[in-house]
């Protein structure tokens, strides 16, 4: 499995850093692309459990608010979100006259899905429009990389203790501990490495607030992983899909993207940048 996670990285890992570095339309294309598949995930793992999630709804709704997040940043949230609502409701209950008993939970399936992937999904492209967004989304991402990887190699090797046994038995505290200990103080050493790079010389990007970003998102990133495993645990489902050999679904693999990108935008936006 190691083996065929390795292969996975080095055929996305450089496409995936060259559309962020080329950002605009396509960076947001790019996302939306992976998000919609996720979505589409998140529609089939409910859908194993019994339920039923409008997928339409769940890949519109999602592509609409990346799409309104990256033209006109939080300003139309007033309206867009309050629709969403509306028109999904509206479908559920259509779906209900239609024979449909289960659709009252149908609705909360499809409208967490909207706004759990549609709202945290659209802080990557957010993060990406800050300031220098190209070096801060790199950062949290391979901070995110750093974590995940540290956990994985460092638990299997050395875990003894469960970290969750219900949602994730083979993760262990030592294995999270160790995420966070390589997450804090490598992500500085990509800092450096970015520098010959092209970095700017911006006041804001300093060893210290590399250290701070890599600790918060391996501190609270790993949350995201366990909240799609506790998905998948109900729903009975080993993983989300069998797109990506050693990794599972999309959905298995951006967990801990959906939580650690808005960490990285309010700590760039509120703390960094002031």
């Amino acid at each position: 499995m190691l083996r065929q996670r390795l292969l996975v990285t080095l055929v996305l890992l450089p496409i995936g850093i060259a559309v962020i570095a080329l950002g605009g339309w396509l960076y947001t294309i790019f996302i939306v692309l992976i998000m919609a598949r996720a979505a589409w995930e998140y529609s089939r793992l409910f859908a194993a459990g019994g339920g039923k999630p409008a997928t339409s709804l769940l890949l519109i709704g999602v592509t609409v608010i990346l799409v309104g997040r990256y033209l006109f940043g939080f300003e139309i949230d007033h309206w867009l979100l309050v629709s969403i609502v509306l028109v999904t409701m509206t479908f559920h209950l259509l779906e209900y006259e239609g024979g449909r008993d289960q659709a009252g939970t149908d609705f909360t399936f499809s409208l967490s899905g909207i706004f759990y992937l549609g709202l945290l999904g659209s802080y990557l492209v957010l993060l990406r429009g800050l300031p220098n967004g190209t070096w801060w989304l790199l950062l949290t991402l391979f901070a995110v990389w750093l974590g995940d990887t540290a956990a994985y190699l460092l638990g299997t090797a050395f875990g003894r203790h469960r970290l969750a046994p219900r949602l994730s038995p083979k993760k262990s505290w030592e294995g999270y501990f160790s995420g966070i200990l390589f997450a804090t103080f490598g992500t500085p050493l990509f800092f450096l490495l970015f520098r010959p790079l092209g970095l700017p010389g911006d006041t804001s990007f300093t060893l210290l607030n590399a250290a701070v970003l890599g600790f918060f998102i391996a501190v609270l990133s790993t949350l995201g992983d366990v909240g799609v495993s506790m998905f998948k645990r109900q729903m009975k489902v080993k993983d989300t899909s069998a797109l990506l050999p050693g990794h599972g679904g999309v959905l298995d693999r951006i967990d801990s993207w959906l939580w650690a990108a808005p960490v990285g935008y309010y700590l760039v936006l509120f703390v960094f940048l002031k």
